[in-house]
């Protein structure tokens, strides 16, 4: 079977790093257990995208007495991570999870509409670094911290860096909480934090982009680093925002300039890299127009998680989502040589790119072929 192109739509890498962000926002909150069966009920209406069956049932359960931040980790945001398992494993249509994700939403906003404390805090701006446009793991920040008591000014999906020093201006906040799902955002994300920080408004950073660890968090400066919504929460009540010394500079792994010169070869080595992979794969005679230009999409997301992994330095940054594009596509009956030649046409393309070169042999070996001695 030939392969439509070799990794998933963008759009469809967003809404899994989302899911996964989204159980980033989830910890646990001492109370009496959900219904058992809400859960099942929850998901069942959110993937026939039943808007308001979903909203009837979160806002009953609030009548029942369950806390709404409860409802917020504890409902929501683990069946939106079965939406994305269920997509990965090619059981739910791109359509399906939209949908059931834009029901999330509006349920969200139902229990914001109907749970509304006085702020007996201070304010915070809570938005999601530039480029990063899946919002919904961050408003479930921004709403857990509302339900804490904060003011809340919620910015959204990508919002760029002079236009947040902007608002900061304008408002005033105490700290900004910044998501970042994707961490091919993390530059974006680096010169906000650098900006916000300039103004004077400290900075403290979370979503699976910044690592399961917080690595890239402290690599890039923040203040403070949350792996979950309500452990936000409880480090901004205690005013724990002291983090790492700040660097001065960049990151001194940039002294080499391989990222500066991947990003801006990135157009140059698009059409040279789509060359030399119809000569060394045979299944892309045979595609039409949208095929090709679904490859060359899908070309530059490696190229684009590559350049991030030479940012911030850390090769699995690249290597996992290799991994987890060589998951997806087996789920869809893609073969594994497509991946693993569009790897090696990159390697031998970036012959002065040693960092490069380096992280694309590991890729390599995360996503063997199968029949040959590298696959394991």
């Amino acid at each position: 079977m030939s392969a439509p192109h070799i990794t998933p739509d963008i759009e469809d890498i967003e809404d899994i790093e989302d899911i996964e962000d989204i159980e980033d926002t989830a910890g646990t909150k001492e109370a009496d257990a959900l219904p058992a069966e809400a859960a099942g009920r929850y998901l069942e209406h959110i993937g026939r995208a039943d808007e308001f069956a979903a909203i009837d049932l979160v806002l009953g359960l609030l009548e029942e007495g369950v806390d709404a931040e409860r409802l917020l980790l504890e409902l929501i945001a683990p069946a939106q991570r079965r939406v994305g398992e269920l997509w990965a494993a090619n059981e739910w249509s791109v359509a399906r999870e939209h949908g059931a994700t834009a029901v999330s939403e509006r349920a969200v906003a139902a229990i914001a509409a109907r749970v509304r404390p006085e702020p007996t805090r201070g304010r915070l701006t809570v938005a999601c670094t530039d480029g990063e446009y899946h919002a919904l793991p961050t408003r479930l920040l921004a709403e857990v911290l509302r339900l804490r008591g904060w003011r809340i000014d919620f910015l959204g999906a990508s919002v760029p860096g002079p236009h947040l020093i902007t608002h900061l201006h304008q408002s005033g906040p105490d700290a900004v909480a910044l998501g970042c799902a994707l961490a091919t955002r993390l530059p974006r994300a680096h010169a906000t934090l650098a900006a916000c920080q300039a103004v004077g408004v400290p900075v403290i950073a979370g979503g699976a982009g910044f690592g399961a660890d917080g690595r890239h968090a402290r690599l890039l400066g923040a203040d403070a680093w949350a792996p979950t919504a309500d452990v936000a929460a409880d480090r901004l009540e205690r005013g724990d925002l002291t983090g790492p010394p700040r660097p001065a500079d960049a990151p001194a792994h940039l002294a080499d300039e391989e990222y500066t010169h991947l990003t801006r070869r990135r157009t140059e080595l698009l059409p040279r890299a789509m060359e030399a992979l119809a000569r060394v794969y045979p299944p892309m005679a045979a595609y039409d127009l949208h095929q090709l230009d679904a490859t060359a999409a899908d070309l530059g997301h490696l190229l684009d998680f590559l350049a991030t992994a030479l940012y911030v330095d850390d090769a699995p940054v690249f290597t996992g989502f290799v991994g987890w594009t060589r998951a997806v596509l087996a789920a869809r009956g893609v073969p594994a040589q497509a991946l693993a030649v569009g790897l090696r046409v990159f390697h031998d393309e970036l012959r002065d790119f040693p960092r490069a070169r380096h992280m694309l042999d590991q890729g390599i070996e995360a996503a063997p072929v199968p029949g040959t001695d590298q696959e394991t």
